[in-house]
């Protein structure tokens, strides 16, 4: 079983967003409302309540799915400098192709398509979005040894990695792990032009990642990030600003033992079906929501 489920993004307008990510990305609309109160108060959010928001899903027609709320950004916050999750990655089936596709786009390239050190299946680029989300959009071109990557479907396809920035690569680890019986998928160092770029780092800077991954299926990326991040800046009772949660899949909620920010309740809409879902905090207050898978 695939446990990733949903990405959720702060931006000032979903309606906006969506049609970006519809026009550049093929995307769909699948769902549009408001936030109710019960689940804004499971995301520790309160002033969220009301809030719009669309869930869009990608042309191959995978369930797995990207949310826009709306939601004000601080004015201190800069994408890739502060703890939390930092970035989606998205498979895309020929990223030369995608290339071409973002330079006509309102999305910024940051990183050009270029081989990962050492990893040759591996062919990533970098943008980022107007609303100041980072995107990584990658195609798979070889299988690994220890583990499985999503292949795409159509040119723009699924979610199907999350960045997690910590400030204690091992501490982070641990916790999903312990909470969530995941396994290391490997500690490497590399170069990582878009986080350097970001800091102001020479372009040999290595920088230290593991992955994490249930069964063969990899899906998070936590990168540790360098001494001169700061916590996440967040406006009073709101979501955190950029990407706010990654939604997880669980097969036994209650086997989590929390703590959760709310007492986890049956939630309605395509990302939960009817189902249970809470949320925790992880280490430097990353939201990480999880939805029964029964």
């Amino acid at each position: 079983m695939k446990l990733l489920r949903a990405a959720t993004l702060v931006v000032p307008d979903p309606e906006a967003t969506a049609a970006r990510y519809a026009q550049w990305f093929d995307y769909r609309v699948v769902e549009r409302g408001r936030v109710p109160v019960q689940l804004a108060a499971a995301w520790g959010a309160p002033g969220s309540a009301g809030k719009n928001y669309l869930v869009l899903a990608p042309a191959s027609g995978a369930e797995i799915y990207l949310r826009f709320v709306a939601g004000d950004t601080p004015p201190d916050y800069r994408p890739l400098r502060s703890y939390g999750w930092a970035a989606i990655e998205i498979c895309v089936s020929d990223v030369l192709a995608v290339n071409d596709r973002m330079l006509r786009s309102p999305f910024t390239i940051i990183g050009p398509p270029r081989e990962l050190d050492g990893l040759p299946a591996i062919f990533p680029m970098q943008v980022r979005g107007p609303d100041q989300e980072i995107v990584f959009l990658t195609q798979i071109r070889g299988d690994l040894p220890d583990h499985d990557l999503a292949r795409a479907e159509s040119l723009i396809d699924k979610l199907f990695i999350l960045v997690l920035a910590c400030s204690d690569l091992p501490t982070s680890l641990a916790w999903f792990e312990r909470k969530f019986g995941l396994r290391s998928g490997g500690e490497m160092e590399i170069t990582y032009s878009v986080l350097s770029d970001a800091f102001g780092l020479p372009p040999d800077h290595k920088h230290r990642l593991a992955t994490l991954i249930h069964g063969r299926d990899l899906f998070l990326e936590l990168d540790q990030y360098p001494a001169q991040s700061v916590a996440r800046p967040r406006l009073p009772g709101l979501l955190p600003p950029g990407i706010a949660i990654a939604t997880l899949q669980h097969p036994d909620i209650a086997s989590i033992g929390g703590p959760w920010l709310a007492p986890p309740g049956v939630r309605n809409g395509v990302i939960y079906g009817g189902r249970a879902s809470g949320v925790l905090s992880a280490p430097d207050g990353a939201l990480v929501e999880i939805v029964a898978t029964a």
